[in-house]
């Protein structure tokens, strides 16, 4: 973390100057346009009649020249300062960061199977995030057969998202109501807050959308057990349609910031319907290697350093514990209290008659040696 913020203090130095320097570049220009225009015009208006120019505007003119070939040098300067201070930031991350991660790798873990696994997660990442050429073009090149049925509901969800995030709400509603007994059975508010929504577009064109935001009302009504306060405060916004939303207490609704939460929401649910998690298991991984990579690169430095290798041999397990954070909590941990390790798939944890849960080697072990 430290190493973070001493490349961070170098490139807010970097930022400041370059701020400074674009606002000192835009006022040095201003002046020399204002000067340059003066006295195109003062020469307009002093010109002889036989087009020749007096000494005194000849002395004005080497004055202005020698104005501007100062300016450029000194902004030429300042730009060569610049560079020095990239430069440094440059140092600072090779300073602060170990460029070669290799050696926290493992070699043979990326074998024939694992190779496999890894490439159908990239292509899942891909097809999440709507760049189905790029799904395509690496399963032809990584020889994986993917069934159109796998890529038919991240095309629908990217098309419905890209909809949502320039304020269409026609396709999420559609397949809203399409799939309203499952979001149902999972207590998802989403057709509501889409509804809500479209009411709200309705609500900005004031008085004259009145009718129809009236006649659209009618959908809240399979809503109206769960959200009627909500519901409540829409029908009570319709009194203040003739002086504006904007202009009344319920000012509120026109936060732009839902149309961001909508996204989340339908992603949410449309994963959950899918059986999916909200975050590709490829950006997943990433986030939590990058947060685990300066650990594991320090404890391989002092392994290396006192000679013990045999320490971290296995593919399976690291040598120490990673606190990767909160947000990387999918499930519980349990170590047993008689072994002193945690469970496993091949070791789960069991639960006695008594109510205490230990792991199936200890029971196994408890069990032989009551024999």
């Amino acid at each position: 973390m430290d190493q973070c913020v001493t490349v961070e203090r170098e490139l807010e130095k970097v930022l400041q100057k370059f701020s400074g320097y674009g606002q000192l570049c835009e006022r040095s220009l201003e002046e020399l346009i204002q000067y340059a225009g003066g006295l195109r015009r003062e020469i307009l208006q002093t010109e002889n009649q036989d087009g020749d120019l007096s000494g005194t505007i000849s002395l004005v003119m080497t004055q202005c020249c020698k104005r501007i070939k100062d300016t450029v040098q000194k902004l030429a300067s300042d730009h060569k300062d610049i560079h020095s201070s990239v430069s440094r930031v440059g140092k600072a991350i090779d300073k602060n960061f170990d460029s070669d991660i290799s050696s926290v790798g493992i070699d043979g873990c990326w074998q024939a199977d694992s190779q496999r696994i890894l490439n159908e997660v990239m292509v899942e990442h891909f097809f999440r995030q709507g760049m189905l050429d790029v799904a395509e073009e690496l399963c032809q090149e990584s020889g994986l057969s993917i069934d159109q049925s796998q890529k038919e509901p991240f095309v629908e969800l990217n098309r419905i998202l890209e909809a949502l995030k320039i304020r269409v709400l026609r396709p999420a509603l559609e397949w809203a109501v399409s799939n309203r007994e499952m979001l149902m059975a999972q207590n998802s508010s989403l057709e509501f807050k889409l509804h809500r929504l479209y009411f709200i577009s309705l609500l900005m064109g004031g008085t004259a959308n009145q009718r129809e935001a009236l006649q659209y009302a009618k959908n809240f009504q399979p809503f109206a057990l769960n959200h009627q306060k909500d519901i409540q405060v829409l029908m009570g916004s319709l009194v203040y349609l003739r002086q504006g939303i904007e202009n009344s207490p319920y000012v509120h609704l026109l936060d732009a910031n839902q149309w961001a939460d909508i996204c989340d929401i339908f992603t949410r649910d449309a994963c959950a319907l899918l059986g999916l998690s909200v975050e590709s298991p490829l950006s997943v991984s990433f986030s939590a290697g990058c947060v685990a990579l300066p650990a594991l690169i320090n404890i391989k430095a002092v392994i290396e350093q006192r000679q013990c290798t045999g320490v971290w041999n296995q593919k399976d397990e690291l040598p120490i514990e990673v606190d990767l954070g909160k947000k990387c909590w999918y499930h519980s941990i349990f170590a047993c209290p008689i072994l002193r390790q945690q469970t496993t798939d091949n070791n789960p944890p069991m639960k006695l008659v008594c109510g205490h849960i230990i792991s199936r080697d200890a029971l196994n072990k408890m069990f032989n040696g009551s024999k």
